[in-house]
């Protein structure tokens, strides 16, 4: 217990930092859409999303990586009565936009963006295909700039996986500086598509496409399915590449419109997941911290307050009377106005203190 408190100044001794933390986080294909065949994917009786882990889900070891969902607009072509699950994928849109996008002056709920201009209009995307990443992978949000997603679009598939010979790349290459602030969930960015093999001609141009948005600290990524169209069906890909064939384990050869109105929404997560070549992006953890710089002057702290340190009401460290008092510092404690004992530091090493020394210990408290 400490029989003198010296008060901390605000203003020279204690300071606030703040502290970005970088992880990366890479998930291959295998591990999607491969490694443990469907052991590691969950579907649910709801039918509206599909979840993906690193291991067999009834594993005590398994861990969630992201849930994969797709969903269109109530005003988009491919909305109709007949549909499998059409109300349910018209309600997943619904509730996406809604929290990603928020409403109108109007009450309604705001379209997913292509450039996220919202006042200027522009091209909606009314398809989508939805990634929600993990809150144990992305921790506090996804670093801008740092998101890579690898598909396949080879037109047929393949069970030897030549389905990945053809690649599109979708990243947010501008997302460190030109990502947008007017979600209600936090800070986006667009998603951009460029080839990411040159054995075939994949794209309509050599250039990048907006197709999609990337919301950092929701950590989710909202792709429209233009990705597996060419271009006179209204997507990305060259007419000579041909329409991707979205034919996977479990359903017969559909392009992707045909899937998302033909099949149920597990259906549409399996042919989107078995093209997943490769995701990767750095997570961030914010690390707030305040510092403090405990002085302690040439003739503060030279006596210890512990019993063992008189023998006899004598200095044990002194031999004789002309001898300068030593004592170990091993232990800094902060104190509240009220002298209650808040936080305990500890050394690495006791620090031996005379009157002709001085030191400044730095306390670092994190949260």
């Amino acid at each position: 217990m400490a029989n003198f408190y010296k008060t901390l100044n605000q203003t020279n001794d204690v300071v606030n930092t703040r502290t970005l933390l970088h992880e990366a986080i890479p998930l291959t294909g295998t591990i999607v859409s491969g490694t443990y065949g469907v052991n590691n994917i969950k579907n649910y009786s709801h039918g509206m999303f599909q979840s993906v882990y690193d291991y067999p889900y009834l594993s005590s070891s398994a861990n969630h990586v992201f849930d994969i969902t797709a969903g269109y607009s109530s005003d988009s072509s491919l909305s109709g009565a007949a549909n499998n699950q059409n109300s349910k994928k018209i309600n997943i849109y619904n509730q996406m936009a809604q929290v990603m996008m928020g409403y109108d002056q109007t009450g309604s709920i705001l379209q997913f963006d292509e450039d996220g201009d919202l006042l200027a209009g522009g091209t909606k995307q009314k398809e989508n295909i939805f990634l929600n990443f993990s809150r144990l992978l992305i921790k506090d949000e996804i670093k801008k700039g740092s998101f890579e997603l690898e598909l396949g679009v080879t037109p047929l598939y393949a069970e030897d996986k030549t389905v990945f010979t053809s690649r599109l790349k979708l990243s947010d290459a501008s997302g460190s500086d030109g990502y947008l602030v007017n979600s209600p969930v936090g800070e986006y960015g667009i998603l951009y598509a460029t080839a990411s093999t040159v054995t075939t001609t994949v794209l309509k141009a050599n250039q990048s496409y907006p197709v999609g948005l990337l919301f950092y600290q929701a950590g989710v990524a909202v792709i429209t399915g233009s990705i597996f169209l060419k271009e006179d069906d209204g997507g990305i890909l060259a007419n000579t590449h041909q329409t991707v064939s979205m034919s996977g384990p479990s359903s017969i050869t559909e392009t992707v419109n045909a899937v998302l109105t033909g099949s149920q929404i597990s259906g549409a997560a399996d042919n989107i997941r078995t093209r997943l070549y490769n995701v990767q992006f750095n997570n961030t953890v914010e690390l707030n911290s305040t510092v403090y710089f405990c002085r302690v002057n040439h003739g503060e702290y030279n006596y210890s307050s512990n019993p063992t340190y008189l023998s006899g009401s004598k200095i044990r460290v002194k031999t004789k009377t002309t001898d300068v008092p030593v004592s170990y510092i091993t232990t800094v404690g902060l104190y509240n106005d009220n002298n209650e004992l808040m936080a305990v530091s500890k050394l690495s090493e006791p620090l031996k203190k005379s009157p002709d020394t001085e030191f400044t210990i730095r306390v670092r408290l994190d949260y």
